[in-house]
């Protein structure tokens, strides 16, 4: 038998199970619920947070897991924006978390992996008036979740405005970590004043996020439950990344963007992708124990 497995279950909603058995890792996959991976389980350490409650009822905001920011990150002032002198309602973080994505396929050779799509429709059109196509491929080899994505302009003589993101919820026993970054500043939304990075954040307390600045190096690494640090690599499109918690809750959410929350109403660090253009990117979440 392969070392490398693609099963799938029903539990709620149907699931994708990965699994590479020389690393006892693990990756669960829901495509209907918004492409979520809800399981992360490296090196037998399950790294995500999931309240599975969240994930079970079919319309609530998941809170767990990595849910999949596409085509913005965070909020709108108002939750809307002009476009072309129109305005448009778009809930937080887009579309794509709240969407059924449907599956291309499986492989297991080389690796355990999964490739969902979604393609716009009419319900997507109400908030962002584009054609597109969004492929990932969820892949898991050497006890590493690779997120290889594909974001496609299929809108006809316009270019297509986005900046897409993960927010990745990780099981944390303390507000206060270590993050390893070469990020000299962050910017603290809840009094929205620049401070300057001295190597940890302690979001106890906090209500708003905060996001990192000035960070060269597209890594960060801190640590998590059971004794063990994540590591997370990503493309240089991820300009940012944003750290969130919620109080009494056992999770932090470090979260690599494209851009700030509110661009689309800024519109100064939106990716323009040309028609018929595609973009590829990159994340992959590793742990070291």
């Amino acid at each position: 038998m392969s070392q490398f497995q693609v099963n799938s279950y029903t539990d709620t909603f149907k699931i994708y199970e990965l699994i590479e058995e020389s690393t006892s890792s693990r990756i669960l996959v829901c495509p209907e619920r918004g492409g979520i991976v809800i399981g992360c389980q490296l090196h037998g350490l399950e790294v995500f947070y999931l309240d599975k409650a969240t994930f079970e009822h079919p319309t609530a905001n998941i809170r767990g897991g990595n849910p999949i920011l596409f085509p913005i990150c965070g909020q709108l002032e108002n939750k809307s924006y002009t476009w072309n002198g129109k305005s448009y309602e778009m809930a937080n973080h887009g579309v794509a978390r709240t969407s059924a994505w449907e599956v291309a396929g499986t492989d297991t050779d080389g690796e355990a992996s999964i490739t969902i799509v979604l393609k716009s429709n009419e319900e997507t059109k109400q908030s962002y008036p584009f054609d597109f196509e969004v492929s990932f491929t969820y892949a898991l080899v050497n006890g590493e979740l690779h997120i290889r994505q594909q974001y496609r302009n299929l809108t006809e003589g316009e270019a297509m405005p986005f900046y897409a993101g993960f927010h990745p919820y990780f099981n944390a026993d303390s507000k206060k970590l270590p993050y390893e970054t070469d990020a000299t500043a962050y910017l603290d939304y809840n009094d929205m004043v620049e401070k300057p990075y001295t190597g940890e954040l302690d979001l106890d307390g906090m209500v708003e996020s905060v996001t990192l600045l000035g960070a060269k190096k597209r890594e960060i690494a801190f640590p998590v439950s059971g004794g063990a640090r994540v590591r997370m690599t990503y493309d240089d499109i991820f300009k940012y990344v944003q750290v969130w918690s919620v109080q009494d809750k056992p999770f932090v959410c470090v979260e690599p963007w494209m851009a700030m929350t509110g661009e689309l109403n800024r519109q100064e660090e939106l990716v323009m992708l040309e028609p018929g253009e595609a973009l590829n990117a990159n994340l992959t979440i590793s742990c070291e124990r």
